[in-house]
């Protein structure tokens, strides 16, 4: 089992910025690619950023050149630097991170709450 713990949400106001960090606990050989999801209220989680164990990384069109993803693999701690903040960047944003031993095996943190105010 892997443990993910996320942190660095809150409330800012458009145009700031937010870090948001997630640290992996347990069985680290189940660790592999990570990424951020969101979801936001009457809508479905959707993909924010992934970076895999090599550092390539994949973002959703919305969040492009405004957000960076990035991991520290000796921590395995994955951030989200989250720049230029919009009120519909608004969310749940969720941890995950993927086996590479077990096709399927994903674990997901509990989510911590970004608020854009307007």
């Amino acid at each position: 089992q892997v443990q993910l713990v996320e942190s660095g949400g809150g409330l800012v106001q458009t145009g700031g910025s937010l870090r948001l960090s997630c640290a992996a606990t347990g069985s680290i050989f189940n660790i592999g690619a990570m990424g951020w999801y969101r979801q936001a209220p009457g809508k479905q989680r959707e993909l924010v950023a992934t970076i895999t164990s090599a550092g390539l990384t994949n973002y959703a069109d919305s969040v492009k050149g405004r957000f960076t993803i990035s991991r520290d693999n000796a921590k395995n701690t994955v951030y989200l630097q989250m720049d230029s903040l919009k009120p519909e960047d608004t969310a749940v944003y969720y941890c995950k991170t993927s086996s590479p031993r077990v096709y399927g095996m994903d674990f997901w943190g509990k989510g911590t709450l970004v608020t854009v105010s307007s």
